[in-house]
This record gives C-alpha cells, sequence and structure tokens, in this order.
C-alpha cells in the first residue's frame, strides 16, 4: 500500500483513529492535511510527522471553515486525492422524551452534513481527474440502534446511506466511497470507562478484547489505498466479530 503521489486530508486528525491513520498513511508515503479544532495538536502532529505533512483548525460543523480548510489543504499539497471523514460528536446520553434540540441539530451537522460538505467539496476534483477515494467513519450505530442517544445513531445510519449514494453516483468517474465501522477501539473515551464496565464490554466481544487504533488504520490504510481499487459502496467493521455474530 505505497501512498506515494497522494494527498489525504483527515478531519478529526489531533488524536485518536484520524491522528494514527494519518500518521501511518505518511510513513507510506502521503502527502496529508490534519483537520481538527485544536491547532496546539495539531502543530505538535504536524512538527513530529515531518514530511508533506499540513494542518488546518476547522469546527467541521461549520461549513466556511470546513471549506477553508480544505482550501488550505489544496495550496499546502496539491489536489485531494483521497479524504478521510472522521471527525465526529458522540451525541450525549439523554432520554429520547427529554432530548434537546440544539444537541440533536449539532450531532447531526458534524457528524452527516459536514461529510455532505467535504464530500462536495473535494469531488469536482476527482471526477476530473478520474480517480478519488473516499472514506468515512461509521459506528456500530450506523447498523444498530441504541437507547439514550437518537441523534448520534441517526447521523451515524445517515452517513453509511451517505456514503452508498456517493459510491453509487462517483463509481463511473474513478471515485471510489467505503465506509469504516470501528468497534470497541483503545481511544480517549473509552480508557476513562471504569475497569468493571471495561470488563462487561470486552465479554461482549467475540474476541475477548479491545481493537487498537492501529488495527483500525490498517483497514483505513487499504480502502484508501490503490490495493483497493475494485472496492466501494462497502461498510467494513473492525469490531472483534461484535456486530455479524449472536453469543447465547
Amino acid at each position: 500500500m505505497s501512498f506515494a503521489g497522494h494527498h489525504v486530508a483527515i478531519t478529526g486528525a489531533s488524536s485518536g483513529i484520524g491522528l494514527v491513520t494519518a500518521k501511518m498513511l505518511a510513513e507510506r508515503g502521503a502527502a496529508v492535511t490534519l483537520i481538527a479544532r485544536r491547532a496546539d495538536m495539531l502543530e505538535q502532529a504536524a512538527k513530529d510527522m515531518g514530511g508533506k505533512t499540513a494542518w488546518a483548525t476547522a469546527d467541521v460543523g461549520v461549513r466556511e471553515e470546513l471549506d477553508a480548510a480544505l482550501d488550505k489543504a489544496v495550496e499546502a499539497n496539491g489536489q485531494i486525492t483521497g479524504l478521510f471523514a472522521n471527525a465526529g460528536l458522540t451525541g450525549g446520553f439523554t432520554p429520547l422524551l427529554g432530548y434537546p434540540d440544539d444537541l440533536w441539530e449539532d450531532t447531526l451537522r458534524v457528524n452527516l452534513s459536514s461529510v455532505f460538505w467535504a464530500v462536495q467539496k473535494v469531488a469536482p476534483a476527482m471526477v476530473e481527474a478520474k480517480k478519488g477515494s473516499i472514506l468515512v467513519t461509521g459506528s456500530m450505530a450506523s447498523k444498530r440502534g441504541m437507547a439514550m442517544n437518537p441523534a448520534y445513531v441517526a447521523s451515524k445510519h445517515g452517513l453509511l446511506g451517505l456514503s452508498r449514494a456517493v459510491a453509487m453516483e462517483l463509481a463511473p468517474h474513478g471515485v471510489r466511497c467505503n465506509c469504516v465501522i470501528p468497534g470497541f477501539i483503545e481511544t480517549e473515551a473509552l480508557a476513562r470507562i471504569p475497569e468493571e464496565q471495561r470488563g462487561k464490554i470486552e465479554g461482549r466481544i467475540p474476541q475477548r478484547r479491545m481493537g487498537s487504533s492501529e488495527e483500525l488504520a490498517e483497514v483505513a490504510a487499504f480502502l484508501l489505498s490503490d490495493a483497493a481499487s475494485h472496492v466501494t459502496g462497502q461498510d467494513w467493521a473492525v469490531d472483534g466479530g461484535t456486530l455479524e455474530t449472536l453469543e447465547v
């Protein structure tokens, strides 16, 4: 999976899955542009990675900021050949009947609308070049219901549908779009879970362990690479077997 000659823009790139994937792609020859809200973390990550690594701050839920960040990416590293739309909100756990309107709207805007905006921004150049790869970060909530978080579930279901619609429409133009679905991956959020609760979660995973960001990044890298040239419109879970199994 060589990425020489590729430029991949990654949102949600200041930490976790986004940052680990960015480092992996850079090590394999890609020019990478990191996009997130935290300038200090982006600047440090870019320094650490070196090479053709650029960064731009943006709240992806604000279209003007996202557009400006993607413009900055092109200025720094040339046309974007790969987009990893990874930024997202957890939505907050609140009962359905009392779920706040502003939380609903914020979650849908960041998790779903921002990806639509990013695709609209980068796809024209990909279509013109007859080549490009778009990857979005879904969730197990893209395929399953979840109590107490309607906005997150709705946004992630919608994101999977959007990825399939994009794949279908852009396939004749040589542009691919796929959805990677993380299971329980070791991230900052999971690190805050009490040990007792971690044990319960791990007990529900067929492999009996959490996944790593590196394991997720390997799949993301493949789907963004030319090695996956005949893969589009797919959802690929990295979840230790959780989604497609039933234990009794």
